[in-house]
């Protein structure tokens, strides 16, 4: 029996995540789950946006089910609790993967993975005021340990899934050192690798490439900051953010989420689009040793799009569960016979 932590968060969260349980529910598959709080209702509740009860739970559980919080940006000493599940997890390694869909105008033959460095860089938290509050200093903390690990990921990812080419995005012409760094360390992994080929690239030309051919882009390498903005950029290749999911792997333990954030404006309107959690479900449940029922999920919701059977920020017409019936309608046992 595997025990998945569900932490529905704040805005739509709960509501999405709730219905990626459903689906998970659905299918013949050893998960027992237990419920956690973090986020802003965490904070209200209990004075701090991760609970040492949630994160003990996280630490326990085989898998991590995360839906969405809110990190105001003005309440001081307030921390962002996926930040802090991803640290004190040492999830280092986050991966989006983005798809063409069958939805009209979107681009047809992306297929790509993204693989983002998700413990240091812009995002370890070394920040400090000077100057009496007129000067504010962010440290970019790059590590040729970090590289190599997350680097290691991508080509040994890239290995199993036959993938082609691994690009290295970087801004080693004005961040000299860190990206240096990190561009150097990625490019004595990909040694290693001969039979994968591998390139690298400025994280502008990327941001452009993304748009003008993405069907060139197989398995992009980045750093933290970057990897977050590329990533959000690229998903509207595979229909926007109601549709991106993403994994956070560590070397004992995992965490799935949607990319989206937390939607307080559509919170209990019933609209909120499911997808995306139901995606990062499937994710976990590959993660946890049940390949076959997540293609299964992820053939399902393909089945839906390509029926119309959506929610309004994708041009459909139901609403939360109504979506998440439709794809519970084509999930039939035969799908995944």
């Amino acid at each position: 029996m595997k025990e998945v932590l569900v932490v529905g968060g704040d805005g739509i969260g709960p509501e999405v995540i709730s219905q990626a349980v459903r689906v998970i529910q659905s299918l013949d598959v050893s998960v027992k789950f237990v419920a956690g709080d973090a986020g802003l209702a965490a904070y209200e509740r209990f004075g701090t946006s991760l609970p040492e009860e949630t994160l003990r739970k996280a630490q326990r559980a085989d898998a991590v089910l995360f839906g969405a919080v809110t990190t105001p940006p003005d309440i001081k000493d307030y921390h962002s609790a996926i930040l802090g599940l991803r640290k004190s997890l040492n999830l280092y390694a986050n991966l989006r993967p983005v798809r063409s869909v069958p939805l009209p105008g979107s681009p047809e033959g992306v297929d790509m993975l993204i693989v983002r460095e998700n413990t240091e860089g812009l995002y370890a938290g070394k920040e400090r005021l000077e100057d009496g509050g007129r000067t504010a200093i962010t440290e970019r903390i790059i590590t040729a340990s970090a590289s190599e690990r997350i680097a290691r990921f991508a080509f040994e990812l890239a290995t199993r899934e036959q993938r082609r080419k691994v690009t290295i995005v970087h801004k080693a012409n004005v961040l000299r050192e860190s990206c240096g760094l990190f561009r150097r360390t990625c490019l004595e992994v990909a040694k290693r690798y001969p039979g994968i080929t591998t390139d690298d690239c400025l994280v502008d030309s990327m941001a452009m490439r993304l748009i003008r051919e993405p069907q060139r882009v197989d398995v992009l390498l980045t750093t933290n900051l970057f990897g977050d903005i590329l990533s959000d950029e690229a998903s509207m290749l595979g229909g926007g953010l109601g549709l991106a999911a993403s994994a956070n792997i560590g070397e004992r333990h995992a965490l799935f989420e949607p990319v989206h954030g937390s939607a307080p404006d559509i919170a209990g309107t019933g609209v909120a689009n499911p997808f995306a959690s139901i995606l990062s479900a499937a994710m976990m449940l590959s993660h946890l040793g049940y390949p076959h029922e997540a293609s299964a999920v992820q053939h399902a919701i393909e089945m839906a799009l390509r029926r119309g059977k959506t929610t309004p920020d994708l041009g459909g017409r139901l609403g939360t569960e109504q979506a998440t019936d439709a794809v519970l309608s084509l999930l039939s046992k035969e799908a995944i016979a």
